[in-house]
């Protein structure tokens, strides 16, 4: 009897820390995987948009000689390989949408900066994202290439929407 009680317990407790390891591990590795790699490819966009600084405004421009809105998001997401279509109307309905709660580096803002209308004609990329507080990099044309606030006067009532391509 004690034989089979021990047997019993020696099998339980074996099976019990093998499948609560496995498990475990498994779980470490879907979450790492899952987590780093857009998290990095987002530092390095955010990275190579931030070359672009400074860059005159050119419409259709995609080089330090002069960039425009959507040229500095298809340029920066195509230094990590990732294709994105060119034109700000396209990259509008690319990727998912998303809550502005929930952006962060890497995910893009659309706004609509014509008087009375709601038509996206605008797109930067977020910087970084605290609560109440998103920043994103974007092209101008007043001032070129630089990074703003969202909570800007001017930003907040354009935007329109946030999406998610990586």
């Amino acid at each position: 009897m004690k034989k089979l009680l021990f047997i019993l317990i020696l099998i339980t407790s074996f099976s019990s820390c093998k499948s609560s390891k496995s498990v475990n591990k498994k779980h470490k590795v879907v979450v790492e995987k899952s987590d780093a790699k857009p998290l990095f490819k987002a530092d390095n966009i955010i990275d190579y948009a931030k070359k672009f600084e400074g860059v005159r405004y050119k419409y259709g421009g995609t080089t330090k000689k002069g960039m425009d809105c959507s040229g500095l998001i298809y340029t920066s997401f195509k230094s990590q390989a990732i294709p994105l279509p060119r034109t700000t109307k396209d990259l509008a309905i690319t990727g998912n949408w998303i809550d502005l709660k929930e952006v962060k580096k890497g995910d893009l803002l659309f706004f609509a900066t014509k008087k009375n209308s709601r038509k996206v004609n605008h797109v930067g990329i977020v910087t970084s994202s605290q609560v109440g507080r998103v920043k994103f990099i974007h092209a101008t044309t007043s001032n070129g290439v630089i990074t703003s606030e969202l909570s800007e006067r001017y930003w907040y009532f354009a935007f329109v929407q946030a999406r998610r391509v990586l």
